[in-house]
């Protein structure tokens, strides 16, 4: 008899960290491989960290979250989607939110519509719950196709899980997108999940959700990204109060499990939302304008319009065989299969300085030319 679960032996091994943790024994690598800003947190985020440590706020909050964390994440959500009463828990991460409402939501056989590619976490979480992953095909330009969705629903379907802006492609999902989309959500009674954790990086037109166009929508968003705290561990989420039956079951599913995100960071995220990050964003889009310009020619990538990632045709339409090539000239890069049932394609993250991406273009290039 195994020691190991039957669910737990479902799950893999990370290989954005497998391919993260060569570095360590790397000689001047240009590591793209990890999805972390390299900008710090503002000084006034740390000190208000530091103080609440200092003043005892080291015990538990609700297990909600800390209440004026909570208020401003409410009035937030209710400015940018008009849900009256929106219904707030602080969560370990997105990743925390991702896996509380997936427990609380999926059975075993139940479909979950994901746009291809997607997140390494949404197939790995969906299969050990023992739901059944429909993957929406959006190559080559990674739109959202509500026909193509609507084409993949059975009666098994009860999830549509969407990522905007995206991680891996950068895509940020239109107005146009994202009603088409509700329309069929609503005509075959889809609860939505909408990771909006990149929210902040879109850098031509602002990011939207969905929730401003279906009501039956999960929001997840977080702090880590857009206020460099990604040890932080800091997100939440968000539904209407038309979904309070389903709340409830989240919270006891976080009392039973994260118990609470961590409480002196949840205060010090208070004093987060009142930062001006736009100089940091503005130097994103630089990054972006600089791996798109400098890998078009030879790679033909679409522009990303987010988030800080670029998923980049491979030459000869292997990404593995490229990605293995790539890390022998000691660039880091993510093989597409690790985000996609295709293998064609890699993940460039470009949060990192313009003088490793400048490198790291020439090194691309150059081994292009050679494929």
């Amino acid at each position: 008899m195994s020691l190991l679960s039957d669910r737990i032996q479902k799950i893999d091994a990370s290989g954005i960290r497998r391919v993260w943790q060569m570095a360590i024994n790397m000689t001047d690598p240009v590591n793209f491989s990890i999805g972390e800003p390299d900008f710090d947190a503002p000084e006034s985020v740390k000190q208000a960290a530091v103080k609440a440590i200092n003043d005892g706020q080291n015990g538990y909050t609700l297990t909600t979250g800390y209440e004026p964390l909570r208020a401003a994440i409410a009035q937030q959500v209710t400015e940018e989607v008009q849900w009256k009463k929106p219904q707030v828990m602080v969560t370990c991460g997105v990743s925390g939110g991702l896996n509380i409402s997936l427990t609380a939501l999926i059975n075993p056989g139940d479909e979950v519509l994901i746009p291809d590619p997607y997140f390494v976490m949404y197939n790995q979480l969906i299969d050990m719950l023992g739901g059944s992953c429909k993957f929406i095909d959006t190559y080559p330009d990674f739109k959202l196709d509500a026909d193509k969705i609507e084409a993949q629903i059975t009666e098994k379907s009860k999830l549509l899980l969407i990522n905007s802006p995206s991680n891996p492609s950068g895509t940020v999902y239109s107005p146009e997108e994202l009603k088409a989309v509700a329309r069929v959500a609503q005509k075959h009674n889809l609860l939505v999940i909408s990771d909006e954790i990149y929210t902040d990086f879109s850098y031509d037109t602002p990011a939207e959700s969905i929730a401003r166009y279906y009501e039956n929508t999960i929001i997840l968003g977080g702090y880590s990204k857009a206020y460099g705290i990604p040890g932080w561990r800091l997100g939440y989420l968000a539904v209407p109060e038309s979904l309070s039956e389903l709340f409830n079951a989240m919270v006891n599913f976080q009392q039973y499990s994260f118990v609470c995100a961590p409480h002196p960071l949840q205060v010090a995220a208070v004093t987060a939302l009142g930062c001006d990050m736009t100089e940091q964003i503005d130097n994103y889009r630089n990054k972006r304008d600089l791996i798109f310009n400098g890998l078009k020619d030879r790679f033909g990538l679409v522009k990303p319009a987010g988030a800080f990632y670029a998923f980049v045709p491979a030459p000869g339409g292997n990404a593995t065989a490229f990605v293995t090539k790539a890390i022998e000239t000691n660039v880091l890069v993510i093989p597409g299969n690790i985000f996609s049932q295709r293998d064609t394609h890699f993940r460039i993250s470009y949060a990192t300085s313009d003088a490793m991406i400048a490198k790291g273009v020439e090194r691309l290039n150059r081994l292009a030319d050679s494929f």
